[in-house]
């Protein structure tokens, strides 16, 4: 009986570990991409991107206001619906 509870609990500390590391996947791609945007485009890029223009403002400076925002916006929905899956794998979703 000692056997089938350590093989049970093997399997729990196994899925765990598994969400676990698909969750740090996740936020390190996503914080990956956030960096990119809003370090890379609207810093060590920004000359570069400064040669075009949204709204009459120019696009490094765009990236570097606005655009990390709405591509950090963006992350979270992607992170939301990521880990609706991930759950649901995992038998973690609340359904």
């Amino acid at each position: 009986m000692g056997e089938q509870h350590g093989t049970s609990e093997e399997t729990e500390d196994q899925r765990a570990a598994g969400y676990w590391r698909a969750n740090i996947r996740l936020l390190a791609v996503l914080m990956t991409i956030w960096f990119a945007v809003s370090f890379g485009a609207g810093i060590l890029f920004r000359d570069f991107l400064d040669q075009w223009s949204i709204g009459g403002y120019p696009l490094g400076f765009w990236f570097a206001q606005q655009g990390s925002i709405y591509v950090f916006i963006l992350l979270i929905v992607i992170y939301v619906r990521r880990m609706k899956v991930i759950e649901k794998r995992f038998g973690l979703d609340d359904e």
